[in-house]
């Protein structure tokens, strides 16, 4: 069923070809960004950062917190955001890219405002790690197709990798397509009438 939904939603939105980034540092810096706003706003403080020169992870070592809160202030919790950016910036210093995807991800979760979903973005979409990114979306998703019931975001997770092909590009864009359809259709108080997949 899982691969079925893929496939209509593929067809119907399109290639949606994330993450929106021109590097792998922009990709790490943005998912920390993304935490609690809408993806507009990341581009406003990602644009900031671009402006002075400073989007990359090096950058964001070198200047001093209180740069790094006025420049991302468009994506709110700025000053949570700034040091969650030292943190990860610090983190990737001296990191090792060959470290297997298990003990990456347990290291990143240890990295202070690092959760799950932050985590796994950054292992699909930064470094192309198989791993399956959930949210919300995939849960309500889930649900109204009455799928999966657990909210738990490790089950949820574990539900689709087990039922998917372990395919870098397709957890990429099936994650991509979900929050497009979720956007667009599946929100809150649904269109259901014109989605494209339609709920039990």
């Amino acid at each position: 069923m899982l691969i079925e939904i893929y496939k209509s939603l593929l067809q119907f939105f399109g290639k949606q070809y994330w993450w929106p980034a021109e590097t792998k540092d922009e990709i790490i810096i943005g998912a920390i960004l993304t935490q609690n706003t809408s993806w507009q706003n990341v581009e406003k403080a990602i644009f900031n950062l671009k402006k002075e020169g400073f989007c990359s992870l090096c950058k964001i070592r070198e200047i001093p917190l209180e740069d790094i809160q006025q420049l991302i202030k468009p994506a709110g919790f700025y000053k949570q955001k700034s040091v969650y950016l030292k943190e990860i910036a610090r983190f990737f210093e001296n990191f090792d890219e060959n470290t297997d995807t298990l003990q990456f991800r347990k290291m990143l979760l240890n990295v202070k405002g690092i959760g799950f979903e932050t985590a796994d973005s950054i292992l699909l979409y930064a470094f192309s790690r198989p791993v399956f990114v959930i949210d919300a979306y995939t849960i309500r998703l889930l649900k109204r197709k009455k799928l999966f019931e657990s909210s738990k975001y490790e089950e949820v997770q574990s539900f689709f990798m087990q039922n998917l092909p372990k395919d870098v590009e397709l957890f990429k864009e099936y994650h991509a397509l979900i929050v497009k359809l979720a956007k667009t259709y599946c929100r809150k108080n649904p269109y259901c009438t014109e989605c494209p997949i339609k709920c039990a």
